[in-house]
């Protein structure tokens, strides 16, 4: 680590406008995601309180506790306050997240409760917040099944299954007619391909599977309930 590195500011990576981007609330998810960052061995843009910005790095993350250990250049010191970090996951992808500490402790950061996340190469998304009124309704193999969505594109949704219901589905495996409901009194019919299954865990529903589809067809008819 070189302090001429920290202050190149062709290296700082700029701040994402919450407009551009969707944001990231699982704890698995922002754990996977510092993980990456910091096996990669990315640089994280600081954007403290006061001060200009300037580089550091995560040099471990524990998803169990859930915290990380972050390491400043040595001519660098973060006043207490809110400070923003912004780093590269990757391609063109980013990652943002606050916390705000007295920043006496560097190796035991917990986790932000949220991370903005900015992929220019991807269709804009939104999260769905895992309400229950944010949902797909598919069918299987001898029963029909009702998945929370966790996104929804442009480009295609994904969703959380637990590991038995997922067991039904396969890479490229076509999903037709699945009804999207999203909101109270809103809802769509789409055909579906399924172009990942990633197991996960999650604090709160245990093992999971998020499953994500593109839209093959989508029915030009909303439906309005109520």
């Amino acid at each position: 680590m070189t302090d001429s590195l920290s202050l190149a500011p062709a290296a700082l990576l700029e701040r994402i406008a919450l407009a551009n981007a969707h944001t990231m609330r699982d704890a698995f998810d922002i754990g996977a995601a510092l993980t990456a960052v910091a096996a990669s061995g990315a640089m994280l843009s600081v954007y403290p309180a006061a001060g200009a910005p300037f580089l550091a790095h995560i040099a471990s993350v524990d998803p169990a506790a859930p915290r990380f250990a972050l390491v400043l250049p040595a001519a660098h010191a973060l006043a207490p306050g809110r400070a923003t970090f912004v780093a590269p996951v990757s391609g063109d992808a980013r990652l943002q997240f606050e916390l705000d500490s007295d920043w006496r402790d560097l190796a035991t950061l917990p986790f932000p409760g949220s991370c903005l996340v900015l992929d220019r190469r991807a269709q804009p998304r939104a999260d769905t917040a895992l309400v229950d009124h944010f949902t797909a309704r598919l069918s299987l193999p001898q029963r029909e099944v009702e998945l929370p969505l966790c996104d929804f594109a442009t480009g295609g949704i994904g969703m959380h299954a637990q590991p038995h219901t997922a067991a039904a589905l396969h890479v490229g495996q076509k999903l037709t007619k699945v009804r999207l409901q999203l909101g109270p009194a809103l809802s769509i019919v789409a055909d579906l391909e399924v172009r990942m299954l990633r197991p996960f865990r999650s604090y709160l529903l245990g093992e999971q599977v998020q499953v994500g589809c593109r839209y093959d067809r989508i029915e030009m008819e909303l439906h309005s309930r109520g």
